[in-house]
């Protein structure tokens, strides 16, 4: 008798319907999951989200049998483990006498190579399937960027919307208008709190899993005393209905703002989940257009969540496969100042810095904004290197996978791409953060002032960051009022704002070495 397909499901392809299983049986298929020190250990990521991934591994394991299916699972302790997907990989064709193996293609490039190299260093017939929960095929995506000079979502969020059906009335989008984004830029309101994220109790799967983590991966960054992530597909279902019942109605209002100590506020906190597979966007998406059609949420807030996944998920997703491997290496401002110290520590007089580390390191996440304009336009302005920036996003974050995390860092955050996925740097002083949030009110800096040691970093830096880049942008249309705002400044005060922010630059410590990797 011939020998059972192999199927080797990984990390973030927890999914039941995975296009590696689609046309398999039971009967004479044997499904593979492995822990491996390889995936754990080639970034330190964050206790909280190796503990995600490996709990709803085990789970999901566990759903699989229950289904019918024969489940080989290799633990991360477990004596044999070689660490890698490929020793494993080969461990399991002569463990159970494999006559090929089946695949889904990989998130990430550096796995994806290591996929290929299993047609040539292992004794069966390799196939390697596209990964069918992407709405957008990778064909159809290089599709639509060829030829193109400027690949800009919005173009391909259309697109989408078109080829979904989602907010259309035949080939017009409701409402009249694609996006509603102007409408979803509301700062936060006094006393503004939204309703808590529901907790998960933690089985006794999950707390030995933490055991593992707190012993094998102790010197890690971050906690797990809040974590809170649903692990089994029935939980993260649960946390998307709570999300569409009580917080979807007020997310496109609020989307954008920040409040200290607010650490999710209206955001739905499902990316971890679709991102390793346990929520299908597609539906995720149709069920919060449901919520609009029935009339219990707006249609800003609607149309803002869909195109945060059908329109940037699925274009990031593109993005990366298009640019890579260049993307990994990209600096186009040549910014090359080590990641400071306070990432890790918090250990900083800017309150907004302070507040987003700290939410980061509790919880494995900080929303987007928190993510782009505080963390993210300080690492911009400050001149950070992109490499140790992406791989400190790739660090501490629970959805983040090099897929999303790579494009995001160096083409929304640092403009480290010159420009191919963002029209302009989002560069902001501290006027944006004070407009956006709560945290200037109680900060030990006065975002009114704009030099001297009192006065916000984050205005300084604004100009600093114009001024020494000005060769590389200055021909940058949305980028034209700034620089003729820089240029009508006496030459002495041009100097002030240059001489404070170098003052406020000395001060930053690097991280010590060994930090991320």
């Amino acid at each position: 008798m011939p020998g059972p397909v192999l199927v080797p499901i990984l990390g973030d392809q927890l999914t039941p319907d995975i296009s590696s299983l689609a046309d398999r049986k039971p009967s004479d298929t044997v499904i593979l999951m492995m822990e491996v020190a390889e995936e754990t250990t080639y970034v330190r990521h964050h206790k909280a989200k190796i503990a995600l991934i490996l709990s709803a591994m085990r789970h999901f394991a566990e759903e699989l049998r229950a289904a019918g299916w024969a489940v080989d699972y290799v633990r991360l302790d477990d004596a044999e483990n070689t660490g890698s997907f490929t020793g494993e990989v080969a461990r399991a064709v002569a463990r159970h006498g494999a006559r090929g193996i089946q695949a889904t293609e990989p998130g990430e490039w550096r796995v994806r190579e290591a996929m290929e190299q299993w047609r040539t260093e292992m004794p069966v017939r390799v196939r390697i399937l596209p990964d069918t929960r992407f709405i957008c095929p990778l064909t159809d995506f290089y599709e639509w960027a060829a030829g193109r000079k400027e690949l800009r979502m919005e173009w391909f969020y259309r697109d989408m919307r078109r080829k979904t059906g989602l907010l259309m009335e035949g080939d017009k989008p409701v409402g009249g208008k694609w996006n509603y984004d102007a409408a979803n830029r509301g700062g936060p309101e006094r006393g503004l709190a939204s309703p808590q994220v529901p907790p998960f109790k933690l089985d006794a799967i999950t707390r030995e899993v933490f055991a593992l983590v707190e012993q094998r991966f102790a010197g890690h960054f971050g906690s797990l005393e809040k974590f809170g992530w649903p692990v089994t597909r029935q939980d993260a279902e649960t946390a998307r209905d709570v999300f569409l019942k009580e917080r979807l109605p007020l997310f496109g209002k609020y989307q954008d703002a920040m409040v200290a100590g607010e650490d999710f506020l209206f955001h739905a906190a499902l990316s971890p989940a679709i991102n390793i597979g346990l929520l299908d966007p597609l539906d995720l998406c149709r069920r919060a257009e449901t919520e609009w059609r029935e009339g219990r949420a707006p249609l800003e807030a609607v149309e803002g969540f869909i195109r945060q996944i059908i329109g940037w998920r699925e274009y990031i997703r593109g993005m990366y496969w298009l640019e890579m491997p260049g993307l990994a290496d990209a600096n186009g401002l040549n910014a090359e100042r080590a990641l400071p110290d306070l990432y890790w520590t918090g250990e900083t007089p800017m309150r907004c810095l302070s507040d987003c580390v700290r939410t980061t390191r509790d919880n494995a996440y900080a929303h987007h904004i928190q993510r782009l304009m505080v963390l993210g336009n300080f690492a911009l302005l400050a001149g950070l290197r992109p490499q140790d920036v992406a791989d400190w996003f790739l660090v501490v974050y629970a959805d983040a996978f090099e897929w999303v995390e790579r494009p995001n860092v160096a083409g929304m955050v640092l403009h480290a791409d010159k420009g191919r996925l963002a029209s302009k740097p989002y560069a902001a002083s501290g006027a944006y953060i004070d407009r956006m949030s709560d945290y200037c009110g109680g900060c030990t800096y006065n975002v009114k002032a704009k030099t001297g040691p009192d006065a916000c970093p984050f205005n300084a830096l604004y100009w600093h960051f114009l001024d020494r880049n000005e060769k590389a942008l200055s021909g940058y249309h949305r980028l034209a009022q700034p620089y003729a705002t820089w240029r009508r400044l006496s030459a002495d005060k041009r100097a002030t704002y240059l001489e404070s922010a170098e003052t406020f630059l000395k001060t930053l410590t690097p991280a010590k070495p060994g930090w991320a990797r």
